[in-house]
């Protein structure tokens, strides 16, 4: 069956947002004037939970504190997260991040090819439009059949929920999609949903257990900068992921008619 769609989380996977996030919620930790800050070890282990607002809850449960500061503190969580996602937003918007190497290339590739393209992700809509418009311009909303975001469905990654709305959108089969990810998390997400997936790990997601992935690449590499070793570590066409090799590696052979079964018996 033939690859009719490639569906993409956002954060560490179409671009390495992390570091952009880590700074907008300390900013809005200090428009709060809670003294807390995130590092960057803090917010690598952080990142263990999937959602912004249930990342902050999470944080706000490991405070020595009272009960009653504790209730407190979790009230805020809604405005913290407002206030976090309009900093990164703002930031984005300025041109501060850039898609991963290769990404850009792969989108073109496919779409070219007439393949469909949507995203899975537990971030926000507004997140998602931000960087979208920022790196791939106005057309960049319409590239994609499906956006997927975090508060669509009950439970997020690892829960292969988000993944499930998005296949049943597109109105596609798991084998009919490929899923592009980063982290364990979302790895989880995507082979509970039965889809064929390629982790691309960053500094925020690299060593985590990636056994269930079909593959995983340090990226998706380029032309003029290709990945070391490859082709040949495990790339078969070229120093980049290409997207006739993605499909091809990710579509399973046609099953053998009786007839060529035979005669594949008689050959060999």
């Amino acid at each position: 069956m033939a690859i009719e769609a490639l569906i993409f989380d956002v954060d560490g996977t179409l671009a390495d947002t992390e570091e952009a996030h880590r700074v907008a919620f300390n900013l809005a930790f200090e428009r709060h004037r809670l003294g807390w800050t995130w590092n960057r070890a803090d917010y690598r282990h952080l990142l263990e939970v999937t959602g912004g607002k249930e990342r902050i809850a999470s944080y706000i449960d490991t405070l020595a504190v009272s009960p009653a500061e504790r209730a407190r503190l979790r009230s805020l969580v809604p405005a913290l997260h407002a206030e976090k996602t309009r900093f990164y937003t703002a930031a984005v918007q300025d041109g501060g991040l850039g898609l991963r190497a290769g990404v850009a290339r792969l989108i073109d590739e496919a779409l070219h090819a007439g393949c469909r393209l949507a995203i899975a992700s537990t971030t926000t809509a507004a997140n998602i439009h931000a960087l979208l418009a920022s790196t791939l311009g106005p057309r960049g909303l319409d590239l994609f059949s499906v956006i997927a975001c975090g508060d669509q469905v009950r439970a997020k990654k690892p829960a292969p929920d988000i993944y499930r709305l998005a296949l049943a959108t597109l109105g596609l089969q798991p084998e009919q999609a490929v899923a592009l990810e980063d982290s364990v998390n979302g790895l989880r997400s995507a082979t509970g949903a039965g889809l064929w997936t390629l982790v691309t790990p960053t500094f925020w997601t690299e060593g985590g257990e990636f056994g269930a992935a079909a593959l995983v690449l340090p990226g998706l590499g380029e032309p003029d900068a290709p990945l070391a070793g490859e082709p040949g570590c495990q790339l078969h066409t070229a120093g980049w992921l290409r997207f006739d090799e993605l499909c091809a590696r990710a579509s399973p052979p046609p099953a053998l008619t009786p007839l060529q079964a035979l005669y594949r018996g008689l050959t060999t």
